[in-house]
């Protein structure tokens, strides 16, 4: 149902996180106007997503793929200023009856309060705390790339670099049975986290070879060599990185070819062709909503930081060697 004052601003200005030049932020204050079959969000919680945010923050994105890149309700243009993000989790303060009072998921940047279509607001089950519920999209990116890549029970997988999205990528795949999981990173404190998840770990010096399926998402040239050199024969080396603007060499001598290895992208913006006949976004976001139902998850998230001290944290937490995983924003 509508709301009652669509079009009207709403109680106090909002605070939202605007990127306004490389590797600076800072806190602007905006107005709520809802909509028709809008809900109106306070936000209890936003997660950095490193990788992309980085390459937005650092003013990397390439005028060829400014429409692509663009985040569901970013506000701006690249390179700056502009509003990104898409991992904020709130409590509906308005809303059509199913929805108000419920804690829910959108695809929105930081920002304190906000409104956004009904439609996007993906209602995050009981058994899910929302702090960890902003791990929702990356679990969306690895379940799309275990369906690109065709991995199933009993494959031998390496995935090459152990950030969020890796590591999330080894956890669903180590949930197929009989397969057999190794992440690979130049970061040992990486280990740790990796057995949180229940899976094996490995040095690049040290990579298992014969792998069926290879997922990289080092973004890094040196990573995808190892991804390659891990590949069995006919086996699939599955690219998750986005790189920007910048050229990465492909080492595609060498026995790429007398190996037959298949090279193949995946990316989230589109449902895998596996799944796309009878799977739309709505149904992937739930499954992956239900897949977070797992404690072990927690130990993805290595920060958390007040929304206020966001500005001036920005360029520690998007630096290029920053350790940890994922940054939770908390709201007051």
């Amino acid at each position: 149902m509508p709301l009652g004052n669509e079009g009207k601003p709403n109680e106090a200005p909002a605070r939202s996180l605007w990127y306004v030049g490389p590797m600076q932020a800072e806190l602007r204050a905006e107005p709520i106007v809802p909509a028709l079959d809008s809900v109106v969000v306070r936000t209890l919680w936003s997660g950095i997503s490193r990788g992309t945010e980085r390459l937005v923050a650092s003013g990397r994105v390439p005028p060829s793929e400014h429409a692509r890149m663009r985040a569901p309700l970013q506000a701006g243009d690249f390179p700056f200023p502009v509003k990104y993000g898409y991992c904020a989790v709130g409590s509906v303060e308005q809303g059509p009856g199913p929805l108000a009072g419920r804690t829910v998921f959108v695809l929105h940047p930081h920002q304190d309060r906000f409104s956004a279509p009904a439609a996007m607001a993906n209602v995050v089950p009981a058994g899910v705390p929302a702090r960890r519920a902003i791990l929702a999209a990356n679990v969306e990116t690895a379940l799309n790339a275990v369906w690109d890549s065709g991995a199933g029970p009993g494959d031998r997988i390496v995935v090459v670099g152990a950030g969020v999205v890796g590591l999330l990528t080894g956890w669903i795949c180590g949930r197929l049975p009989g397969a057999e999981v190794t992440v690979v990173d130049v970061a040992s404190a990486r280990a740790a986290t990796a057995g949180a998840l229940g899976l094996r770990f490995a040095s690049p010096t040290a990579v298992p070879g014969d792998a069926d399926i290879v997922f990289h998402t080092s973004a890094s040239a040196a990573g995808l060599a190892t991804a390659i050199d891990a590949a069995g024969f006919e086996s699939t080396v599955v690219e998750m990185s986005w790189y920007g603007d910048g050229l990465t060499p492909a080492p595609l001598g060498g026995a790429f070819h007398s190996r037959r290895l298949r090279l193949l992208s995946s990316q989230v913006g589109h449902v895998a062709p596996s799944r796309r006949p009878r799977w739309g976004y709505a149904r992937r976001m739930a499954t992956a909503m239900a897949m977070l139902d797992d404690p072990r998850l927690d130990a993805l998230i290595t920060e958390e930081i007040g929304f206020s001290d966001l500005p001036d944290a920005i360029p520690r937490i998007l630096a290029a060697q920053a350790p940890g995983l994922v940054t939770a924003v908390r709201y007051p």
